[in-house]
């Protein structure tokens, strides 16, 4: 086998190994305490954070597609007795739900990605641009679906309200919803993102990938 050869198959060797272990981290927080923060209904979600790493990698846009592939599964299983607000969107639209919880998420990865590559020669702010969009692209997307596919359903509506989530205009729906939501998904994920990528450029392990 020719130098080459090798070298490609290490590559390739190190880059599933890196996957299945960031892959694990997110499956690991999805489950425990770690990668949730619950108020009443709403979960606000840490789990963009191992994806945008792998963003920073040398995993790239594919590696972190799958990455968020592998959050919205989590994300999706939850919607069976889990998760209060998961459960009640799957009980009105399931498909819905699974373009909400997967495609988004994997999408969102995919653009987290292609964000990494276009911000990572700015080392630590490219790094933290990288984790603010990945929480943003979650909360976005993931919304934007949400209200596409449930905000003309009265009894969503009406279950809203009852969870103390006004729906008088979309705009303040939006506001009651997410606002903490994705300020503190932000901000952690954008520090968070920073100080590992940092940590990681240090220790020359952020080879980027030009996928």
């Amino acid at each position: 086998m020719s130098t080459q050869a090798k070298t490609k198959m290490f590559a390739g060797t190190k880059s599933l190994v890196l996957t299945a272990l960031l892959a694990a981290l997110i499956v690991l927080m999805a489950f425990t305490p770690l990668g949730y923060l619950r108020v009443g209904a709403i979960s606000v979600s840490l789990l963009m954070i191992p994806v945008a790493i792998g963003a920073l990698s040398e995993l790239g846009a594919k590696g972190a597609a799958i990455l968020g592939a592998v959050f919205g599964i989590t994300s999706f299983v939850q919607c069976f007795g889990m998760d209060a607000f998961g459960s009640f969107v799957f009980s009105l639209d399931p498909a819905a739900t699974i373009i909400m919880c997967i495609v988004m998420r994997t999408l969102a990865g995919f653009l987290t990605g292609l964000i990494a590559k276009a911000t990572h020669r700015i080392g630590t702010a490219g790094y933290a641009v990288t984790g603010l969009c990945a929480a943003l692209l979650n909360t976005v997307l993931f919304m934007g679906t949400l209200v596409i596919c449930f905000w003309n359903n009265p009894v969503f509506l009406d279950k809203m309200n009852e969870w103390g989530i006004t729906t008088e205009t979309l705009m303040r729906f939006f506001g009651a919803f997410v606002g903490f939501n994705c300020i503190f998904e932000a901000i952690a994920t954008a520090v968070v993102t920073a100080l590992v990528g940092a940590g990681l450029h240090r220790a020359g392990m952020l080879t980027q990938s030009e996928s």
